[in-house]
């Protein structure tokens, strides 16, 4: 019955701080109701703990993708394409006067 109890107010914390609401509000809206300290401060860890593991979780899908481009020739033969530099004016001139 008490982990049912507490784990009604851990998703009442975890609902409440998506939308935006403070711990201390929502804490201190709890004692107002008449529920125990220790139970609001158990079931706050409990949140604080669930949210960071799922902000985890998210975090680690959320890593983009490499994009690698290759350009393949008609024998699927994978072309490689040299880069330019780009342009200096100063070795332009440094050339020109050396």
């Amino acid at each position: 019955m008490v982990e049912g109890y507490r784990r009604q107010i851990v998703e009442y914390f975890k609902k409440n701080l998506a939308k935006g609401y403070t711990e201390e509000s929502l804490k201190w809206a709890l004692l107002q109701q008449k529920y125990s300290r220790t139970d609001i401060g158990r079931a706050i860890e409990q949140a604080r703990k669930e949210i960071e593991e799922a902000s985890e979780k998210i975090s680690k899908v959320k890593e983009k993708p490499k994009i690698k481009y290759e350009i393949y020739d008609k024998d699927n033969k994978p072309i490689k394409i040299k880069f330019r530099r780009g342009f200096s004016l100063r070795k332009f001139f440094k050339s020109l006067f050396s």
